[in-house]
């Protein structure tokens, strides 16, 4: 009885488990606004590309708002000439995101007594004023008022571009207001390191007549390079306007190979394992709570692996499997990899990186440090489905795949509630489903060989059953430790 209820207890514990998933992302710079305009900024993507000390970074956002109200104020370690700054089509962070996002994978199974296997693949459904001052009239502002210079201004496409030194946090922000930018009142906690470490400040906002121009108002990526010893992205500036946990995806491309983060642990989130079919039309969803039970798990400060893979032009196997065609050339031209321009592309190394990273002021109080390393292992987040066969199980191997099946099935079952968290309840009819296509004789064969277990693992997984059933006992147990007894030996007459 005790082994029973110490089954129960596991299967009550792994039944409440039941984790969700909040989706808030946010740019790795602040966006400030004047007269507090709401600004949505779900999402946050970066591209990052490093050799030697050359830095090239690439910045999107999918900012929803009114246009006159975007700005955006970035930490850069140096002042930028206007060759540095460029503006590219935002297509390049969608090649990227769909090549390298976690994938299901579908295997199909040949069926013993005699057909052909098939893979497929599918793809993963991962898994942002009336006081603001034109550039002309920014050039007539004083220098040095507040302690903030005006280092240098361009005009790049649709962009107005400020470069701002400051010697003090609070000037800075005054400066900023004065100005038509709205900042929020934590800015100058965030501020005034990369103050003291003489950073300078990449100050954007759009201007309108060149959006008019253009035919759609979405915001393209902004694309800067500059060299530096340091291999760093600022974030700390992404959480003065921010409320809870952001999310940020980083596509890294080196000669050598992956890059990791050196001041916060890099970690690879769990990859190749088998789940069951019905998680197909929900992957999104698996995807979040897997990533969300990982986050937790490693302490909510750790920066998680997605993919990982060399894609230079000689390596002809770019991924294991693919779920579309892989970037070509122009795709890392247009990323920032220079590399490629020079002689003998062909023998060029591209070495790209996926990081995930959901940060919070409190576990994530510096910005992200990360080094270029030699270690050139490919990786992925795969996930894999597997269609059982088809057609007629009558003879003896396709028996024995039929109770291979039903325990690969508890498997699945068993391995989603280990990644998600997720209840067992409802999974019963997926794991049972071909045990119709068993006959008599292997039940009977493997039930002597293994015990029985239909109706055991119909309670398995049913873990309500269980609580019922326990009800009844406890019911039946002090039922019968209350009841009252008669005396002994008392005779009742009956009139």
């Amino acid at each position: 009885m005790s082994n029973m209820f110490k089954h129960i207890l596991r299967v009550i514990s792994a039944a409440i488990l039941l984790f969700t998933y909040a989706e808030a992302r946010s740019f790795c710079g602040f966006y400030v606004a004047k007269a507090d305009a709401k600004l949505f900024n779900n999402r946050s993507e970066v591209i990052l590309i490093r050799d030697g000390n050359r830095n090239v970074i690439t910045m999107s956002s999918d900012f929803k708002g009114d246009l006159k109200d975007f700005a955006m104020v970035v930490p850069v370690p140096t002042v930028l000439k206007e060759s540095d700054i460029k503006v590219i089509e935002r297509n390049i962070f969608d090649v990227l995101n769909e090549y390298s996002a976690p994938r299901l994978v579908e295997y199909h199974d040949s069926n013993p007594c005699g057909y052909d296997r098939v893979v497929t693949c599918s793809a993963s459904y991962m898994l942002d004023s009336d006081k603001m001052l034109s550039l002309e009239e920014m050039s007539m502002v004083k220098d040095e008022k507040h302690g903030v210079k005006i280092e240098a201004q361009y005009s790049v496409e649709e962009y107005d571009i400020l470069i701002l030194s400051a010697k003090e946090s609070d000037g800075l922000k005054i400066w900023l207001n004065e100005n038509g930018y709205k900042i929020p009142e934590t800015a100058s906690d965030v501020l005034d390191p990369y103050i003291k470490s003489n950073m300078k400040f990449f100050v954007v906002k759009v201007n309108l007549n060149k959006m008019k121009n253009r035919k759609d108002e979405y915001l393209r990526p902004i694309q800067i390079s500059f060299d530096h010893a340091k291999f760093m992205l600022p974030i700390r500036l992404g959480m003065a306007n921010s409320q809870g946990s952001q999310d940020m995806i980083v596509y890294a491309f080196t000669r050598s190979g992956r890059i990791e983060c050196t001041n916060y642990r890099t970690v690879k989130l769990p990859t190749d394992r088998n789940i069951p079919l019905y998680i197909q039309p929900k992957f999104g969803e698996f995807y979040k709570s897997l990533f969300d039970r990982e986050y937790n798990h490693e302490g909510r400060n750790a920066v998680f692996l997605e993919y990982a893979w060399n894609l230079s032009p000689y390596n002809y196997m770019h991924c294991d499997p693919c779920v579309g065609a892989p970037p070509v050339n122009q795709d890392f031209v247009n990323a920032g990899v220079w590399w490629l321009n020079e002689p003998n592309q062909s023998q060029q190394t591209i070495f790209f990186t996926r990081l995930h990273v959901r940060y919070t002021r409190d576990k994530f109080p510096a910005d992200l440090q990360f080094q270029v390393t030699p270690n050139s292992e490919n990786f992925q987040c795969r996930y894999i489905l597997t269609h059982p066969a088809t057609g007629e199980f009558t003879c003896e191997a396709g028996q024995e795949y039929l109770v291979d099946l039903y325990n690969r099935r508890k498997r699945e079952i068993d391995e989603v509630t280990a990644l998600t968290g997720w209840s067992r309840s409802g999974s019963a009819t997926y794991q049972n489903e071909y045990n119709q296509f068993i006959d008599k004789s292997t039940k009977d064969k493997n039930e002597k060989e293994e015990g029985p277990h239909g109706w055991l693992d119909d309670f398995k997984n049913n873990p309500s059953k269980w609580l019922l059933v326990a009800a009844v006992l406890l019911v039946v147990v002090f039922g019968m430790r209350f009841r009252t007894p008669s005396p002994a030996g008392m005779m009742v007459k009956h009139h």
